[in-house]
């Protein structure tokens, strides 16, 4: 039987060790990563997907083989993990401000219970409308081309074995889920003027005509409206939240408000 030289075999085992370091991290972050980590995707799925994108973050990061040591080990997958999840975090508070602002734009026009129990997670279908055209918007954009290079970037910021200290992960945390919110209200703004104008109108009305059963006049008015909104504010709220998305991409630490 013919043996391998010692040099090829221990340049063969740095590169399995740099490919299992890098597959840590991003199998991590494609758990999260919207359109490729939703609970429809199936485990086997995301799987391939995550050995894609090693194979494509591997060759552009350099990964030093650790001592010996089951301390090391366990530490350095602990650490690589744990940043992987911190930036999908990131990613998935995003797809969540898109999902709140359908929420908040289907209580606002009294459309929140159409359709509401027909998912697995329960939520107005404004909300379900707004959260899929976002994901087929992100993926026909390139999501997972931007991931790519934001998972080789992200070696810049968190070098391996490097974790980020608690103090800065959770000021980042309370930040991210800040700008998640204010970030919903943003795009659910429109519903939210146009059902207080509503409120206001039939309040005027109901004192002027008390004898009118106005809620049977303006259930329909503000229905209509509300699904008029959709129509014509869907584009926008889509490209402001894609923005955002693809900026994160670019930026995960100082992601714009």
């Amino acid at each position: 039987m013919i043996g391998l030289p010692p040099d090829l075999l221990a340049q063969l085992g740095g590169v399995l060790w740099s490919s299992f370091a890098v597959f840590l991290r991003v199998s991590a972050l494609v758990s999260l990563l919207p359109a490729f980590g939703e609970r429809s995707i199936p485990t086997r799925v995301k799987l391939g997907v995550a050995m894609a994108f090693t194979l494509v973050v591997a060759p552009s990061v350099s990964i030093a083989v650790p001592d010996g040591g089951l301390m090391p080990l366990v530490q350095l997958v602990l650490t690589e993990i744990l940043i992987g999840l911190t930036l999908g975090i990131g990613l998935r508070l995003l797809v969540l401000a898109l999902q709140t602002a359908g929420s908040m734009a289907a209580q606002a026009t009294s459309l929140s219970q159409i359709l509401g129990g027909a998912a697995a997670d329960p939520a107005p279908a404004m909300g379900h409308f707004l959260t899929l055209s976002g994901l087929a918007l992100a993926t026909l954009m390139g999501v997972h081309i931007r991931a790519a290079q934001f998972l080789i970037d992200s070696y810049s910021l968190f070098p391996v074995g490097a974790a980020p200290t608690a103090t800065d992960l959770s000021r980042w945390g309370v930040s991210q889920v800040s700008r998640s919110f204010a970030l919903a209200f943003g795009l659910a703004m429109p519903f939210v003027i146009a059902s207080l104008i509503y409120n206001l109108a039939l309040g005027v009305i109901n004192r002027a005509m008390p004898q009118l059963m106005v809620a049977f006049v303006g259930a329909p008015a503000i229905t209509f409206a509300g699904l008029f909104l959709l129509f014509a504010g869907t584009p926008i709220i889509l490209a402001v939240w894609s923005d955002v998305l693809f900026q994160y991409l670019l930026d995960p630490i100082g992601a714009p408000e």
